[in-house]
């Protein structure tokens, strides 16, 4: 990988140079009007920043240099999601088969990432012998690992044409839009697209586009890579959306493989930091030393519960410190309210207090960690409401109140001194079906006294629509930890017998027929929480509001593309000069 300041160059590559191998006046006009459009932007530093083109592209290859560097320093965690697709009369297509990939970034080598949920750690997963491909090719997760960098040689002058494009807000942050262009005979692996630069320090802050050349051995998908600030002036990547094939594509039709969409979230730059640093520099105050009188001691039972506690943060401890627990937040506080909803309506007191977590992973799955309930962001994501949200969490919250344990060998850290692929395989929170039937039962039990007693139908409506997808998406619906979610109506009714799961599907295909076409059954992955990249913490999405939607937008557990709304964190967006916008642009138009 070659930085740029050492780059080769080619015949006329400065770029007042290059004027003079133009053949028409027009064309010198032309790019002289785009020097004209960057000395008119607005400059927070005038004597260091960039004036003229060259000089712009300069500083934009060489940040991107640091900007490699410095993101070789981590190891975060990488989950790439992928749905092949078939065509439906109705939505236009539907998931026909996924690929589920989650490891650690491992950039020691190369580009490489170490499988943590593969039974025997391959470096890729396949495409299913004609599931994705017609001739059975592969997918590398390195491969989608690699669209965090533009080129991962490095962006020079020595390969690149750089267009000057427009000016563009990303969110609060204000771009300069560049199309990059390799020139003939400068390698593999080169990227064709375009890219947003954020304009105060020239960090590239998207790319769209895609790697090339193709070959019969090799494919490079179209894709959409993301990077967000995490307020230190560092650019983390996040987010890549990536797409191939389409059916009114002819190309797509005669080479008989299907297409397909997928997403990869980067997070857990910095895993497990944040609680533990805040809990070493927070001020506590000792109670009184003089402990005369008071209760003290713990009798047997308090002791087996505190024992129990134990085993139950050394776990969730674990997996935060590993990124696969999300850090406490406003996610899990909601949850912990529809929880207080159920306990408070059903005269429930449960010592100690049940907590709620979010595991990271898209896939839909939910368990109980001792006294603890943990729900998936996935499944969180696709949940189309707080009714069907506590339809679920009453389940769970079935096994705490039930008394269903977890195993307290886990109170002894020892237990807990394993090697991070062997996560999935050390861990393990599934049911017996005697207790899954159990929780069930009383799960409809608490449903049918809370105040979500009269939006059961929603509930019913979701656990349908996941059975009716549930072939096309058999990984999503995979868990790694807990049971797969109940799809039997029988959750939501308050009678577990034959006669009430029979009564509960008829309801349900009633409930189907008569309003599925008028409501949102299920959202699409991503649809309720974003993701924070260093740290691994969530937050709820605050979108507005989309009105009607057509039957082929609803998308139920689909991947869809990423918009993101960025920002500067903890700075607030410079407002714009409006004459040296105008001017900028206009000079800029061809």
């Amino acid at each position: 990988m070659t930085p740029p300041a050492q780059a080769r160059s080619v015949p006329g590559g400065d770029f007042i140079s290059n004027l003079a191998g133009l053949e028409t006046n027009m064309r010198l006009l032309k790019i002289f009007s785009v020097t004209l459009a960057f000395s008119a932007l607005p400059l927070t530093a005038p004597a260091q920043q960039p004036t003229t083109q060259s000089e712009v592209e300069d500083k934009i290859m060489n940040r991107e240099w640091e900007e490699m560097r410095f993101i070789r320093q981590y190891s975060p965690l990488v989950e790439t999601y992928i749905q092949s697709y078939r065509p439906d009369k109705q939505q236009g297509s539907v998931p026909d088969g996924d690929k589920y990939f989650l490891g650690r970034a491992d950039f020691s080598r190369g580009i490489d990432v170490v499988s943590l949920n593969d039974s025997q750690n391959k470096k890729k997963f396949l495409g299913s012998m004609g599931s994705f491909f017609a001739f059975g090719k592969e997918f590398l997760p390195e491969g989608f690992l690699q669209m965090i960098f533009v080129d991962p040689e490095g962006v020079n002058r020595g390969s690149y044409k750089f267009t000057y494009v427009r000016r563009e807000f990303l969110g609060e942050v204000r771009c300069l839009v560049f199309d990059l262009t390799p020139y003939p005979k400068s390698g593999k692996w080169r990227f064709v697209g375009r890219i947003w630069v954020e304009d105060q320090d020239y960090h590239i802050v998207r790319f769209n586009g895609s790697y090339g050349p193709a070959s019969l051995t090799k494919d490079y998908f179209s894709f959409d890579s993301w990077r967000v600030n995490d307020g230190k002036n560092q650019w983390f990547p996040a987010f890549i959306y990536s797409q191939q094939g389409d059916f009114q594509d002819l190309l797509t039709q005669s080479l008989g493989f299907k297409p397909f969409k997928a997403q990869t979230r980067l997070w857990g730059y910095s895993p497990g930091t944040t609680n533990s640093e805040q809990a070493l520099t927070k001020v506590l105050v000792e109670g009184s030393v003089d402990g005369a009188g008071a209760a003290n001691d713990f009798s047997p039972l308090l002791a087996e519960r505190n024992w129990a506690r134990q085993a139950e943060d050394n776990v969730l401890d674990t997996m935060e410190r590993q990124g696969l627990m999300a850090p406490y937040g406003n996610v899990d506080k909601v949850l912990e309210t529809v929880v207080k909803n159920l306990e408070v309506t059903n005269d429930l007191d449960i010592q100690p207090e049940v907590r709620c977590r979010v595991l990271m992973t898209s896939t839909l799955e939910s368990f109980t960690v001792g006294r603890t309930i943990v729900l998936s962001r996935g499944l969180i994501d696709v949940l189309p409401n707080e009714a069907s949200l506590a339809a679920i969490v009453a389940h769970e919250l079935a096994h705490v109140v039930l008394g269903h344990r977890m195993d307290t060998q886990f109170g002894f850290l020892n237990h807990l001194r394993f090697d991070e692929k062997e996560t999935f395989r050390h861990f393990g929170f599934t049911r017996t079906p005697e207790e899954e039937r159990a929780a069930n039962q009383k799960g409809a039990e608490l449903l049918s006294n809370s105040p979500y007693k009269d939006q059961t139908k929603e509930a019913r409506l979701f656990l349908q629509a996941l059975t009716n997808r549930s072939k096309g998406i058999p990984n999503l619906i995979s868990p790694h930890l807990g049971d797969r979610l109940p799809t039997s109506w029988n959750l939501a009714v308050a009678s577990n017998d034959q006669t009430g799961e029979k009564k509960a599907n008829a309801n349900a295909q009633s409930d189907n027929s008569a309003n599925a076409g008028n409501a949102i059954i299920a959202l699409p992955l991503g649809g309720r929480i974003k993701i924070e990249p260093w740290s691994a913490r969530l937050e709820l999405l605050k979108s507005k509001p989309v009105g009607s939607v057509a039957e082929y937008e609803k998308l139920p557990f689909e991947i869809t593309p990423f918009v993101l709304y960025l920002s500067r964190q903890g700075e607030p967006a410079a407002e714009i000069p409006a004459a040296a916008a105008a001017q900028a642009d206009t000079n800029s138009r061809p």
